[in-house]
């Protein structure tokens, strides 16, 4: 049955596998992956982190530096969350990623455990769609010097620390004044992240292709403060102006402790992440099926 597959060679020669981490739960899935791939002609890398919570294995292992310059696929197994953090190792590299939700939600994730390997097959002989996605970079500076800059597939969030205060800051795009928003936080999100934290604080779901950038105000003091949505072109700059513990998240992940006077500066990032979709993908299949639409 599979002698002309295994005449065809496959559309990814060598292909990553990255793994939740902190969980030995995908040991079984991820190695049964592996078995598939290496049966079909693609190389086997396992990301390093990846292969010391699964144990020990014969395939190579590398990290995500050796990944980026060999892959030419990386398939997460997980939730978003894994996708988030694959995504920002990986898109300077421009290696694609596709997903297999052993998460909760898995916005992201387009790959069903139970057809795992009849969709990676799929995958293998041509059968998919890519679509790039837009990033976001963030840089915070101090006293007109740069502390700390990331980059984010979701999002980048600027809340209010552990003192349970409300936070004031300022925001102006493309240099021009917007407000003076005394706020829980401010969530500035790609179209991605717009199903995410974005969406549980009342802000529009974007189409992935919509070339714009949300700005959602998080809990405001003023309730006519609501979210916008602004061209991914713009540059959107947030200035402490009062702090109690006010902190920088990007794709969920606490990063810097703000303070009075540091400025956020934010802008679409220079490089995009590439995702691999299988057949019959449907962003808007995809958004009934875990938002719950249309349900009797």
């Amino acid at each position: 049955m599979w002698s002309n597959f295994n005449a065809m060679p496959p559309a990814f020669k060598t292909v990553a596998l990255i793994g939740r981490y902190n969980t030995a739960e995908i040991a079984e899935s991820l190695l049964g992956l592996a078995r598939l791939l290496e049966q079909r002609g693609c190389a086997v890398l396992i990301e390093k982190e990846t292969a010391t919570n699964i144990g020990g294995n014969s395939f190579s292992v590398g990290d995500f530096g050796v990944i980026g310059a060999k892959a030419n696929l990386a398939v997460v197994l997980g939730g978003d969350g894994s996708m988030l953090s694959a995504a920002r190792q990986l898109a300077s590299h421009g290696v694609p990623l596709v997903g297999v939700n052993q998460g909760r939600l898995g916005f992201m994730t387009d790959i069903a455990l139970s057809s795992m390997r009849d969709t990676v097959d799929q995958l293998l002989t041509g059968e998919y769609t890519v679509e790039d996605r837009v990033m976001l970079h963030a840089r915070v500076e101090r006293e007109d010097r740069e502390f700390f800059s990331t980059e984010a597939l979701n999002d980048i969030v600027v809340n209010k620390g552990a003192t349970g205060r409300m936070i004031e800051f300022l925001v102006h795009i493309d240099g021009q004044f917007v407000y003076d928003l005394r706020a829980d936080g401010i969530i500035v999100s790609t179209p991605t992240g717009s199903t995410a934290y974005a969406l549980s604080s009342n802000g529009p779901i974007l189409q992935p292709n919509v070339p714009g950038l949300v700005v959602v105000p998080v809990c405001p003091h003023t309730l006519s403060n609501r979210p916008i949505t602004v061209s991914d072109r713009c540059v959107i700059e947030i200035t402490i102006k009062r702090a109690a513990g006010a902190r920088l998240h990007f794709d969920g992940q606490p990063q810097a402790e703000l303070e009075a006077r540091d400025k956020v500066t934010l802008r679409r990032a220079a490089h995009t992440i590439r995702f691999v979709h299988p057949p019959g993908y449907s962003y808007y299949a995809m958004l009934r099926e875990k938002l719950h639409w249309s349900e009797m």
